[in-house]
């Protein structure tokens, strides 16, 4: 007997543009997708059922200024749109990880009966948005609005401390490079051996987005091309090349429906378009990075996918395909240690491409990820995916365990609050109140401008094993540093003007 209360996803589907259309506005966009994904289910009594529109936050939004360029609340713009007339409105919070959190929310509540169908949607057009700011194209019509905002599923909380930011933590391209170097030292490789290993994992995302008609950079780019410093392949932050990064500018857009086994039946949606949330959950990791016992793992990625495998009944080698939340490199080798699984593993650690090469749209990736699970699973008429997904630097996480079959008892959501609750009121790591003395590196970066380096920033430990962030601007620091491994230098650092500066 199937449970009627089992989340499912009945549709599913995304859109990229690549003519930079300034009259295409992003509620445009998503009135393409939400009618592709609505076509699919062949059920004329579907938009009536809908009875929740939630919208991932644009990444525009952690700006006022620029966020008042877009629509506030695209949902119900969309359900005018649509002719859906009694629907509520909601957004998620800022990060990588929302449109997973959302499924996830919003599962538990159709379960729980308090809809009974909800439209997922989300949309990014920054590269057309870029061009608009850099040519003075009018995208005023963007932002037509209503009044009424939409309400906030979870909760919305700064990614960093002060200290942090002043550091310039607050640039992902700053704060995921001192990961990487932070774990390429731990595992006791030279810098050339784990650069090949990254170019390599880059490869293989971008030989998956080259077969990917969605994807914004569909071809496959040689391990030596991503790894090789160029004119069209500059340092961004040492030690990752452009080729390394996410995309930021794309036009992109997706959209699911989600709903129950019962409503789905009600409604003679056909069953072999089900696909179940089998199991999702989240776990936040020791929120300020440096407040972290280092900068090499992420423990709340391995305890989120235990449970989510646990709730669904199934091994890690029970999952046919892998969506790992691919921002930066880093990002999926310590998900991928943290899980138990090879980044090299022949079943690829993504059904997209990833963000460098099918294209990173804001805080919107993971429901590309979803809808393409969601696709391929079809496809296939059977198997499991795992789709994780991370929000801010290695801080927020959320898993959804997708399959062509359900789990074989009463489908329930799962609660972490105890093991948050753990990791909370774990050990950490003190930050340093003086103002000058010695520390010895932990890991380091250098960024990088078009002129070449700009800044090099590092965390390290005094005496006390107190935690330092400094930065320093010296051309011939920053030449050593990218010269051999900084790490396990000494240092003296001193304040200037409330930032910590440092010399080798």
């Amino acid at each position: 007997m199937l449970d009627g209360n089992a989340p499912i996803i009945i549709a599913a589907s995304q859109h990229s543009w690549n003519d930079r259309d300034v009259s295409r506005s992003p509620v445009d966009a998503l009135e393409i997708v939400a009618n592709k994904a609505l076509s699919q289910a062949v059920s004329p009594r579907l938009r009536g059922a809908i009875d929740a529109i939630a919208s991932v936050r644009f990444i525009t939004d952690t700006n006022e200024q620029i966020a008042a360029l877009m629509p506030r609340n695209p949902g119900q713009l969309l359900a005018s749109r649509l002719g859906i007339k009694e629907a509520g409105f909601f957004q998620g919070p800022i990060g990588g990880n929302s449109p997973q959190y959302m499924v996830n929310e919003f599962s538990r509540r159709l379960a729980n009966g308090e809809h009974q169908a909800v439209l997922l949607c989300g949309v990014e057009l920054l590269d057309t948005f870029f061009y608009a700011m850099k040519t003075g194209a009018d995208i005023a019509s963007w932002a037509a609005d209503s009044t009424q905002q939409p309400t906030t599923v979870g909760v919305d909380r700064e990614g960093l401390d002060a200290n942090e930011r002043t550091h310039g933590l607050y640039e992902p391209i700053i704060t995921y490079p001192l990961f990487e170097n932070a774990l390429r030292h731990h595992k006791g490789g030279t810098f050339i051996e784990q650069q090949m290993f990254t170019a390599q994992l880059c490869n293989r995302m971008s030989t998956v987005a080259a077969s990917n008609e969605y994807a914004w950079r569909p071809n496959i780019q040689s391990a030596e091309s991503i790894g090789a410093v160029s004119d069209t392949n500059r340092w961004i932050s040492y030690p990752y090349t452009r080729a390394m990064n996410a995309v930021l500018a794309v036009d992109m857009a997706a959209a699911l429906i989600l709903t129950t086994v019962r409503t789905a039946q009600e409604l003679g949606i056909d069953s072999e378009r089900w696909i179940y949330l089998r199991a999702g959950a989240e776990l936040n990791e020791i929120w300020h990075p440096v407040q972290r016992q280092n900068f090499y793992s992420s423990p709340a990625i391995g305890q989120c996918a235990g449970v989510v495998l646990e709730q669904a009944s199934l091994s890690l080698d029970e999952i046919t395909l892998f969506d790992i939340y691919s921002c930066f490199p880093i990002a999926v080798e310590i998900a991928c240690r943290e899980i138990g699984l090879s980044p090299m593993d022949s079943r690829n650690v993504t059904v997209t491409g990833g963000l460098p090469y099918f294209g990173g749209p804001g805080n919107n990736y993971s429901l590309h990820a979803i809808a393409e699970m969601v696709e391929q699973l079809r496809a296939r008429g059977e198997g499991n995916g795992l789709v994780t997904a991370n929000g801010l630097y290695l801080t927020k996480h959320s898993m959804g365990l997708y399959s062509t079959d359900p789990v074989e008892h009463a489908w329930v959501p799962i609660d972490t609050s105890a093991l948050q609750q753990a990791i909370d009121q774990g050990p950490t790591v003190t930050t340093a109140t003086q103002s000058s003395g010695t520390a010895i590196i932990e890991t380091y970066t250098v960024n990088f401008d078009r002129n070449g380096p700009a800044k090099a920033i590092v965390a390290a430990r005094n005496s006390a094993r107190e935690r330092v962030l400094a930065i320093s601007e010296n051309p011939l620091t920053m030449f050593q540093m990218i010269e051999s491994d900084a790490i396990g230098a000494e240092l003296h650092f001193f304040q200037e003007e409330g930032v910590n500066r440092f010399e080798l």
